[in-house]
């Protein structure tokens, strides 16, 4: 699992009006918790925390003030709906050795069964419980040659070593359903203009 260093500012100013000058200067407003220490209020570059979170769960190493560093894990992070730019973010407090409970994506591969089958993602996201700094990226499961009806459970999936499942060992993660036959639209006309009559 990469780890990113980025630089980081404590702050001491809050609200919407500073947010905003944060923002301005191409940085985001974020916010530092865990372990039970004080929340400590941070200023990242915007850029680098873009382009580290590109990767689910990264690990970052926090150069704060040029003082101290700390490790963190993304917990939340805040996106402007329409431009998509980061408006804030919450960071978990790590420490080496120390285990976690994170998501981590499902990828697939693999063709299902010949038929007009569909994969239905139950869970995208298969909660793990891991070491803070041997996180996995994301688990990918086969499916190849699924017919509808199959599922694969949390317990079918091979995680790496050092990882354990965060989830009941039943729960459905992937399930193939069968292609639903659609109505023709001329018979929901016709039971709509009966319905209208009576």
């Amino acid at each position: 699992m990469s780890e990113v260093k980025i630089a980081a500012e404590s702050r001491a100013e809050f609200g919407k009006g500073a947010a905003r000058r944060i923002r301005r200067e191409n940085k985001v407003p974020g916010v530092l918790y865990g372990h039970g220490t004080e929340p400590l209020h941070l200023t990242l570059p915007g850029h680098e925390l873009l382009l580290a979170l590109r990767t689910p769960n990264v690990l970052i190493s926090l150069d704060i003030d040029g003082k101290t560093n700390e490790l963190a894990i993304p917990k939340a992070v805040q996106r402007d709906p329409l431009k998509g730019f980061l408006e804030h973010v919450d960071l978990l407090l790590v420490k080496r050795g120390e285990k976690v409970t994170v998501e981590i994506p499902v990828h697939t591969e693999g063709e299902l069964a010949p038929g007009g089958n569909l994969l239905e993602h139950v869970l995208s996201a298969l909660p793990v419980e891991a070491e803070a700094t041997h996180i996995p990226e994301s688990v990918t499961v086969s499916v190849e040659g699924l017919e509808a009806g199959a599922s694969i459970h949390a317990k079918d999936i091979t995680l790496p070593s050092g990882v354990s499942l965060a989830v009941e060992e039943d729960a459905v993660v992937l399930q193939v359903l069968q292609a639903q036959a659609e109505e023709t639209a001329g018979e929901e006309a016709a039971e709509g203009e009966e319905a209208a009559e009576a």
